[in-house]
């Protein structure tokens, strides 16, 4: 199936796959580095979400191809096109389902030396469902701690909403998220290597 349609629509695994075979496609992960590292789609350049900012209208300048956007649920891919997309990039699509999709496909993955890091989701799960837990437990002792978990749930309950989470975001620029560093120059640079020559020359 031929993909015509961009400026940041969700698209499938196989349609990914699809444009992924054209040598002009740009693979762009903005998932954390280690998540990263952890696992990845061959070929991809990994620029983090929360580095955008300061670079979107160079990493524009340099998108010589269609960008496939991947982060690990499809959240963090959906906010780095509307970054993208607010500085005048449209050729882009979203992996929907990002990698939890791609794996579950079994689609191909290269791996690094990190394959034992949690996926930033599944962090989430872990500090808000620990969170609320020992709050409910408290609120034996301390009825007041039950609007812990109540507040746990707010948050949780807009992130969905908003497609957002800032508890997501804190925690990505935790030490344990980060692994090797991210050179953005390095990435943006790359970005510009694997258009073809004669893009890369205009």
């Amino acid at each position: 199936m031929t993909i015509t349609a961009r400026d940041g629509q969700p698209i499938s695994v196989g349609q990914a796959q699809e444009l992924i075979s054209d040598p002009k496609t740009l693979v762009v992960d903005v998932r954390s580095p280690a998540e990263f590292e952890s696992s990845h789609i061959p070929t991809s350049i990994n620029i983090p979400v929360d580095q955008l900012d300061p670079h979107l209208r160079t990493i524009v300048s340099a998108a010589g191809g269609t960008m496939v956007l991947v982060c690990q649920g499809g959240g963090r891919a959906e906010q780095a096109a509307a970054k993208l997309g607010s500085a005048g990039l449209s050729d882009m699509v979203i992996l929907g389902g990002g990698m939890n999709s791609w794996i579950q496909a079994g689609a191909p993955l290269e791996h690094g030396e990190v394959s034992n890091k949690w996926a930033l989701e599944r962090q989430v799960r872990l500090v808000a469902g620990s969170i609320v837990l020992t709050s409910v437990v408290a609120s034996a002792l301390f009825p007041k701690a039950k609007w812990v978990a109540g507040g746990i749930g707010g948050g949780l309950t807009f992130a969905a909403v908003s497609n957002t989470c800032m508890m997501g975001n804190l925690l990505m620029r935790l030490p344990y998220n980060q692994g090797p560093s991210c050179d953005i120059d390095a990435a943006i640079a790359k970005l510009r290597r694997d258009q073809p020559e004669e893009l890369a020359l205009t």
